[in-house]
């Protein structure tokens, strides 16, 4: 590699000369270097950014870099395979991905190929795994609610069908596990999900294909695994390559939710690429056009005008951060780019409060929009109430006499922060959660401790069910809390509290 790839070329023209009419097609080239998965290829002065070559032994590489002399090319296979002076033919065409309803219920790698030992994938259509994005003209406004299950999110930091919402913190602050739920949650309501796992552990991705199957979620689900041990070229398609499956859905006026697990291992891929195919770094190694590489990828993220099928894809990019510092450079990128952001804190994870969002930090920028009418209702001060509960709690801890109204609010505080607590694996329907928050901001749970209240709610849930249960059904259908369906709310609630008294 010391040997400047124009010296290599000029020899490899001296020495073929008595064979240059082999080699004016342009459609076969010669490998001039090759290591570390990118090879340098001479003679194909035609070959399209992104066009697949083939090498040999089957394997192919996909075109990154146009130089005056040779291509730079990233490898999907093992390069230890190829040598210097290997013949290298163009496909004449573009890297693409399978699509269709025959990925759902798979696991398969960047490119599309099973890895869960299963059949062939049987479909006929492919679809090249860039694209430019919706024009502003096609789409329509973000209104229809995604529902997550999750209290904290759903009633606070909204997700809707078409949006891009951020989910950011450090590692082992649950940020999968908020995925995993929604995916679960997705359950007939009509949403086909995408998991793409980048850089994760097999055994990780493994465990949680065994509990989407054990939830009944892979049926809609495609999982696509480009794991830590995959080379860096399919770690950095494997985004593009979800994003061109869910656009096969998309377009045919279906929603899906996609899951990218996660970037900031993404751009350490797409900084190793960069590197080895001698592009200059920019800030913090990274190269200039991380933020294009992010930001084509998730404005494909869009909801469609009915006029165009009317489909949408959601995108919940995770992002890891180091010691919670939201602000350096991979994170700061992702967040101009996406509508909002749920911020997950080390402190509130492992104190108990799962999921440990920061209720401060996380914001939705499509808000209300993404929110069904009796949400709207039940939750529209919530926020305020858990921060002026969050600013009095750090005063009181400098003072012994509290007033009356700082012990109410710090009372009903500590029983709000109570209920957005919620086990995983267990996503919540919307009309729990409105029954839930709207008995606990009304102070109906105020008296009660904290440590109990969840065994309560669950129990004030099955008591309103199953003695109730016209009000459930009336918000599962009209998802508006009327003044007669309040009324006959408040009277199961009462009724519920008067037992437990």
């Amino acid at each position: 590699m010391k040997i400047k790839s124009n010296e290599i070329s000029s020899l490899i023209k001296e020495e073929i000369k008595h064979f240059s009419h082999a080699l004016e097609s342009n459609d076969v080239g010669t490998v001039i270097s090759v290591g570390d998965g990118i090879a340098l290829v001479y003679g194909l002065d035609k070959a399209m950014l992104g066009e697949l070559l083939l090498f040999p032994h089957d394997i192919y590489g996909m075109v990154m870099n146009l130089d005056p002399d040779h291509v730079g090319v990233a490898l999907f296979g093992n390069d230890r395979l190829i040598k210097e002076g290997d013949i290298v033919k163009r496909t004449n065409k573009v890297t693409e991905v399978p699509v269709g309803n025959a990925l759902l219920g798979r696991v398969v790698n960047a490119l599309g190929v099973p890895l869960d030992n299963g059949l062939t994938i049987k479909t006929k259509k492919y679809r090249p795994i860039e694209r430019i994005a919706p024009s502003v003209m096609t789409r329509k406004k973000v209104d229809t609610p995604l529902e997550t299950g999750i209290k904290a999110i759903d009633a606070m930091t909204p997700i809707g069908r078409g949006q891009r919402e951020l989910i950011i913190g450090d590692r082992q602050t649950g940020k999968t596990a908020i995925v995993i739920d929604t995916i679960i949650n997705q359950r007939d309501k009509n949403v086909k999900c995408i998991y793409v796992a980048i850089g994760q552990k097999n055994s990780s991705v493994a465990g949680i294909y065994q509990k989407l199957k054990e939830y009944h979620a892979m049926s809609y689900t495609v999982i696509i695994n480009a794991a830590a041990s995959e080379l860096a070229p399919l770690q950095y398609i494997a985004p593009y390559s979800a994003m061109a499956m869910a656009e096969e859905w998309l377009e045919n006026g279906e929603d899906v939710l996609v899951v990218f697990d996660d970037l900031s291992k993404h751009a350490v891929a797409y900084r190793t690429l960069s590197l080895l195919l001698k592009r200059s770094p920019g800030r913090e190694a990274y190269p200039g056009d991380i933020f294009y590489v992010h930001s084509r990828l998730l404005e494909r993220a869009c909801k469609l005008d009915k006029k165009y099928g009317g489909g949408s894809i959601t995108a919940l990019p995770i992002v890891e951060t180091q010691a919670g510092d939201i602000s350096s450079y991979i994170p700061t990128n992702i967040i101009s780019i996406t509508d909002g952001q749920i911020f997950l804190v080390t402190d509130y994870f492992n104190a108990g409060l799962r999921p440990a969002i920061d209720t401060g930090l996380s914001v939705s920028r499509v808000g209300s929009d993404a929110q069904f009418k009796m949400m709207k209702q039940v939750a529209k001060s919530l926020k305020i109430e858990l921060a002026n509960y969050r600013e009095l709690l750090s005063f009181s801890q400098f003072g012994s006499d509290l007033d009356k109204e700082t012990k109410r609010i710090l009372t009903h505080g500590a029983i709000l922060t109570e209920t957005l607590k919620q086990a995983q694996y267990s996503p919540y329907p919307c009309s729990r959660q409105v029954i839930e928050i709207y008995a606990v901001k009304n102070g109906y749970f105020d008296e009660v401790k904290p440590s109990s209240l969840l065994e309560l709610l669950d129990d004030l849930y099955s008591y309103i069910s199953t003695s109730h249960k016209a009000v459930v059904a009336a918000l599962d259908k009209q998802k508006e809390l009327t003044a007669e369906i309040e009324k006959k709310l408040k009277t199961g609630i009462e009724q519920f509290v008067r037992t437990i008294k």
